[in-house]
């Protein structure tokens, strides 16, 4: 299994999140992964079970880019009922 958060295999799209006023773009898999794991668990509680479904495809896609669209695809999901996007 290869490491998640240097993945640079692209999503299916470039998320431009809103975050404390900034924005910030989130183009490859890695980054995804990155911004996702270090922020506090704390702070994804309410949608813990979508950020463990993103988290793990993720994963998935950083070991195969076939699976990046299911990965966009729970991450989008998340960052949607996050009000982040």
């Amino acid at each position: 299994m290869s490491d998640a958060s240097i993945s640079a295999t692209p999503p299916r799209t470039t998320f431009q999140i809103k975050l404390n006023g900034k924005t910030v773009s989130i183009a490859t898999v890695g980054q995804a992964y990155q911004f996702l794991t270090n922020l506090s668990s704390i702070e994804w509680t309410e949608f813990r079970s979508l950020h463990a479904d993103a988290i793990s495809w993720l994963e998935c896609a950083a070991d195969n880019a076939m699976l990046t669209v299911p990965a966009t695809n729970a991450v989008r999901t998340l960052f949607v009922r996050a009000n982040m996007l």
